[in-house]
């Protein structure tokens, strides 16, 4: 993975406009796009993740790289398993505007809205589908991946693209950043507006009521802010800045057969959940994630093959009715 910060020419040209006349709005950010380049650069730096996330300024955007692959534990503690198992996605571009615009019109998608400091995406807290504007405003328990037990103890489990996100606050991120605090900037949503934890920046307690439906609130530098909190909706669940087209936004994709190249097949929970959830790593890069399910144990377990970004796995699934399957899966 590359590693390290750029700001390509392209930017400069932009930053210029932008100082000029692209802040004018009285919903824009209330700095230039060249500093939110900088805040952008140093959240990532300032928080340690800088030898494997890169942050590349060009286009009028501050573009987040990454494997979407945290160095923190994984999948421990969750029950209510999808069988879908973290793979490293080499080549994850999230894009943040640096002219962030504040819209009147909450945005929502079955995808990520945003991207950690670490370069994990960052989900809202439903694992239903797409919500509707109306969902927001109501407690959607039925579908609330922490309530349901989906998520492990950092706040996160692997979706439908065998890919690691977050849903709710991402405690051990946080607990490995080196300027944790209530100043740090854990994210960035893809409307180009930043994510604090559950306090204000100096510190202070945020009153009920206060955040608005997206989990967010004014603020004098960035125009507008986001928050995690201990109340659902946990993190950010829409966005409220403009975005150029919300169905273009970065997702990674599931996993392909390397002999057939089609995708591969969704797990389904097995009813009631698992038990003894565990993911292990190998010096060698095999994975393995082992549980149990009314008295059997069951498995998914790859390790990398000779062709780049792609995996051997075996895998002894409730989904797949107990039997032992194989194959070769790439990015």
């Amino acid at each position: 993975m590359q590693t390290g910060f750029s700001i390509k020419q392209p930017f400069l040209t932009f930053a210029l406009l932008s100082t000029s006349v692209g802040i004018m709005s009285g919903a824009a950010l209330a700095h230039s796009a060249e500093e939110h380049c900088a805040a952008v650069i140093a959240s990532v730096e300032e928080a340690g993740f800088s030898d494997d996330v890169t942050v590349t300024c060009e286009n009028g955007a501050a573009v987040i790289s990454s494997n979407t692959y945290p160095d923190h534990e994984m999948m421990t503690g969750i029950t209510g398993t999808n069988e879908q198992v973290p793979v490293p996605a080499p080549g994850y571009d999230a894009s943040i505007p640096l002219v962030a615009v504040l819209g009147d019109t909450p945005q929502t998608r079955d995808a990520a809205l945003g991207v950690a400091v670490n370069g994990v995406p960052i989900f809202d807290y439903t694992g239903g589908g797409e919500m509707t504007e109306e969902d927001l405003y109501h407690h959607q328990t039925q579908h609330d991946t922490l309530q349901t037990q989906q998520l492990d103890v950092c706040g996160g489990h692997a979706g439908r693209g065998d890919d690691y996100h977050y849903h709710v606050k991402p405690v051990c991120m946080i607990a490995q950043m080196e300027n944790a605090g209530n100043t740090a900037i854990i994210g960035w949503a893809f409307d180009g507006f930043p994510i604090y934890g559950d306090n204000n920046p100096d510190g202070s307690a945020i009153p009920d009521g206060v955040l608005d439906v997206c989990n967010g609130q004014p603020d004098a530098t960035f125009g507008y802010r986001y928050h995690t909190s201990e109340g659902a909706p946990y993190i950010v669940q829409c966005l409220m800045g403009e975005v150029a087209d919300i169905r273009a936004l970065p997702r990674v994709s599931p996993l392909v057969d390397a002999e057939t190249g089609r995708g591969t097949e969704p797990g389904r929970p097995p009813r009631g959940g698992v038990e003894n959830l565990v993911f292990t790593e190998g010096a060698d890069g095999t994975r393995s994630m082992d549980y149990s399910y009314e008295g059997d144990d069951y498995y998914i377990r790859y390790s990398p093959s000779d062709t780049p970004d792609c995996y051997l796995f075996e895998t002894r699934t409730v989904t797949n009715g107990g039997e032992v399957v194989t194959g070769e899966y790439c990015r």
